[in-house]
């Protein structure tokens, strides 16, 4: 009877562990699906002017959890928030450029659609066209080395036209 009792005792202790550790494990999903709907909500916007303003300007930057969407675009929770940011900011009085240095200093230039031209970026920049022009190197370098095909003799009087 004293092995029941413990056998018993220790399926309870393992039942409470087992329900703590999942009530747990489903906590923070449900705090941040709900976190997640009341970011969801509609931005309101002042006038008109203040909308296009918006949404030019979050087309102009880059999610940074959706590696090729705009701000604009995204449907990340990191991108609900970054717009709610972005529209205060602008109510602040900030003018787009001050905007766009705020987010850099924060995630990078990676946040801009357009990298500004700077030493660290000029690689971006040119890059495409130096590839662009070694590529027309190498395929005029295989051109050159090619051997002009045979010529046909220019005496042929059998030919029946």
């Amino acid at each position: 009877m004293n092995r029941i009792a413990k056998r018993a005792g220790r399926l309870r202790i393992a039942g409470l562990s087992l329900a703590l550790v999942l009530a747990c494990g489903f906590t923070p999903t449900a705090f941040a699906q709900a976190n997640q709907q009341a970011d969801a909500a509609p931005l309101q916007f002042h006038t008109a002017a203040e909308e296009a303003r918006f949404h030019a300007l979050t087309l102009q930057l880059r999610c940074v959890m959706c590696q090729n969407q705009s701000l604009a675009d995204s449907n990340a929770l990191i991108a609900l928030q970054l717009r709610r940011e972005v529209l205060e900011l602008m109510r602040k009085g900030m003018s787009d450029a001050q905007i766009k240095d705020y987010l850099v200093q924060r995630y990078g230039e990676f946040v801009l659609y357009k990298p500004r031209l700077e030493g660290g970026t000029l690689l971006l920049w040119i890059g495409p066209a130096v590839v662009l022009l070694a590529g027309a190197g190498v395929v005029a370098a295989i051109v050159r080395r090619r051997k002009p095909a045979a010529k046909p003799a220019a005496g042929d009087d059998e030919q029946e036209w």
